[in-house]
């Protein structure tokens, strides 16, 4: 019992840790960015006379969900250094379940609240749409992008550095995006817009792969990632 007690406050205090650190410095100017670019978007859409469906509100909400995973998954380890706690919680046995797994997990979870509140604003106010498929679509790119932020934070272990190279490989993405657009690589794929010319069975058979793709993709990065955390050395 006197363990169950000692691990259940552990766990609080790991929890409450992660919070400060997942809200903490500007997080929340990346929320009022992500709002406010849906809400501008939204309007300009308006006013442009698009097409409303499912499609158009997955696509203006792809942007804002990646704005609010990209702070905490990248600068997660620049936030433990600027503390002074990373020595600290490197002394905590199986670092990597007790407080950066519990964080991620904490990040995704967040983030699908968000989103789904962004949805319902969305559903409400533009076009009805099923709130929880579309956020959970939505999820699979934002959890692969946090992922691969995730690594590479374990990777450079600076903020700066780690941003940099993420937008790099944001462009980079959107460069190839035209090439494999119709494709289950593409990671931007919006499994609401089906082609004209393509079979809504195959349509569906492309995204589905795509979502594994991304699944497949994201765990790999966070175990990477999670395994780079080991390596106490490269980080004190």
């Amino acid at each position: 019992m006197r363990k169950l007690i000692n691990n259940w406050t552990l766990f609080r205090k790991i929890i409450k840790y992660n919070m400060k650190i997942i809200f903490a410095g500007q997080f929340i100017w990346f929320l009022l960015a992500a709002f406010g670019f849906y809400v501008f978007i939204s309007i300009q859409a308006i006013f442009d006379n698009a097409s409303l469906d499912e499609s158009f509100i997955y696509g203006i909400m792809l942007f804002p969900g990646i704005l609010l995973i990209f702070y905490p998954t990248v600068f997660g380890i620049q936030k433990d250094v600027d503390a002074n706690v990373l020595e600290l919680l490197f002394g905590i046995p199986d670092y990597r379940f007790k407080v950066w797994l519990v964080r991620l997990v904490m990040i995704y979870a967040i983030t699908f609240l968000i989103v789904i509140g962004f949805t319902v604003i969305g559903s409400v106010g533009i076009y009805p749409v099923r709130i929880f498929e579309m956020a959970g679509q939505l999820m699979f790119p934002l959890l692969f992008i946090g992922s691969l932020g995730f690594m590479f934070s374990t990777i450079i272990k600076n903020g700066n550095g780690t941003a940099v190279v993420m937008v790099i490989i944001g462009v980079f993405l959107l460069i190839l995006t035209d090439m494999v657009e119709r494709t289950m690589w593409n990671i931007f794929l919006n499994p609401f817009n089906l082609p004209r010319d393509m079979n809504e069975l195959i349509w569906h058979n492309i995204a589905l792969k795509n979502r594994i793709f991304l699944v497949t993709g994201s765990i790999l990065f966070l175990l990477f990632g999670l395994f780079n955390l080991q390596k106490r050395e490269k980080f004190i």
